[in-house]
């Protein structure tokens, strides 16, 4: 009989605590891993000779240490400089991006660059450049990024082979140069880690995403369109912080058409700056998503259309919803050991669930290792990081609970670009328990002051 209730314990146990993460996300990335070795198209392309007009459009803020190499990229890329116009959107800037662009003017003059002056707001810069572009195809990157030199000319290539498609991502990678010359071990680490997240999230998780038609956000960073399509959208929504995510919905639940990844377009941008910049941009990423699906569900038309089946509202149940049975599950662990549940056995399935988690970044790996064969280089380097990949499941422990701190912001309503770091947070979480503590001492001071004076009398 004991024999019998411990395995229907355990049983229950293992079922309670793993099937959350199997079901959500373990068995779904093995089965990715496959399908992504499957879609993986190993035919030579053809040389394209082809090289329409396109607008590359740059917003400006304050951009003067990074304008120069993000221009000069434009310029050593492989795609004919006489075929692109750039436009170069200040964004009510104040430092010396102006004069940046004035030499490169005399530096770069095979390059036809359009300086433009917007109101505040990345989303406004953007479509003024749009209404005054003349390119086939519109080319959206930012200024602190630089251009691998294929990039271009893969991304309209694959444009011109697939009419179907009508709006792409580029592949983001951090700068691999700036990651190296990183000072301090720990920032060096996070940046490697976080290199080996954005090549995994791109080259393993939108490839697959894309081949299902169900990317959700192009990159802010490097983006492209056909400008036949983004003219016939009502451009960039200027009230949310997820200016790219909310296009992204546009072009998809509006006109219906695609939307896919560029894996060979890389753009490469600044390794992150700290735990305090992660923690502020993960917010407002998942802030952003929250805040355009709700834009778009809330929408009458749309009402109709709520079910399993609309990518928002998949969105929305993985995101947002998930994200609370996940937090419950995470609390849940330091509950077992008071439900008699043996510590070994919580520890055990702890270390399993890790190892789960290491197994589907591994094969990720390997995905990656694939994607990146045309860029020897960038392999090798990607190839090298292989111990950021079991690292990867503790620092997307940490990330999952930025982004909840996203959603949380997101139900209080606040819509700025601007938010609270994670040194700020932690202050006002100490003012806060400092308070509640004074406050609960307080109390219980009164409480014993009753008690003596009930037994003095």
């Amino acid at each position: 009989m004991r024999l019998i209730d411990y395995i229907y314990s355990s049983i229950l146990f293992w079922m309670a605590w793993i099937i959350i993460p199997l079901l959500m996300e373990i068995l779904p990335a093995v089965i990715q891993f496959f399908m992504l070795l499957f879609y993986r198209n190993n035919k030579k392309e053809p040389e394209n000779n082809y090289f329409p007009l396109i607008t590359i459009i740059i917003p400006v803020y304050n951009s003067r240490d990074s304008l120069r190499a993000c221009i000069a990229s434009i310029v050593e890329s492989n795609y004919p400089d006489e075929k692109i116009e750039v436009m170069l959107v200040n964004n009510e800037g104040e430092d010396d991006s102006f004069q940046v662009y004035m030499d490169c003017q005399k530096e770069f003059s095979t390059l036809k660059m359009i300086w433009m002056n917007s109101k505040q707001g990345k989303s406004k810069a953007l479509n003024l450049a749009l209404f005054n572009s003349k390119g086939e195809y519109i080319i959206n990157i930012d200024s602190d990024g630089v251009l691998h030199p294929n990039a271009i000319r893969n991304m309209v290539y694959q444009f011109e082979h697939d009419k179907k498609t009508d709006c792409m991502t580029g592949t983001i990678l951090s700068s691999t140069d700036m990651i190296e010359q990183t000072e301090g071990r720990w920032l060096r680490l996070l940046r490697k880690i976080e290199f080996v997240e954005y090549a995994q999230a791109f080259l393993a998780g939108r490839t697959f995403e894309s081949a299902f038609n169900s990317i959700y956000t192009l990159s802010g960073a490097f983006s492209g369109f056909r400008r036949s399509t983004i003219m016939k959208t009502k451009l960039y929504h200027t009230d949310t912080v997820c200016e790219d995510t909310q296009i992204t919905f546009q072009v998809r639940q509006e006109l219906n058409r695609k939307v896919k990844v560029c894996s060979n377009a890389i753009f490469f941008v600044d390794p992150i700056e700290g735990m305090n910049k992660l923690y502020t941009q993960r917010q407002r990423w998942q802030r952003g998503e929250i805040e355009v699906a709700h834009l778009f569900l809330n929408r009458k038309k749309n009402r109709k259309r709520v079910s399993f089946q609309n990518f928002a509202v998949r969105l929305l149940i993985f995101d947002h919803t998930y994200a609370f049975p996940r937090m419950i599950w995470y609390f849940a662990l330091l509950f077992l050991v008071f439900l008699n549940y043996p510590i070994k056995l919580v520890v055990i399935s702890v270390v399993l669930i890790f190892l789960l988690y290491m197994m589907t970044s591994f094969l990720y790996y390997v995905n990656v290792s694939i994607y990146l064969t045309e860029y020897k280089e960038l392999k090798k380097y990607y190839m090298r990081k292989w111990y950021a990949v079991l690292l990867l499941p503790f620092y997307n422990f940490i990330i999952f609970w930025f982004r909840f701190a996203g959603i949380i912001n997101s139900i209080r309503g606040e819509q700025t670009w601007r938010t609270k770091n994670l040194t700020e947070e932690k202050a006002i979480l100490k003012q806060i328990i400092t308070k509640d503590f004074h406050a609960f001492c307080e109390r219980m001071n009164k409480i014993k002051k009753r008690i003596s004076v009930n037994e003095n009398e």
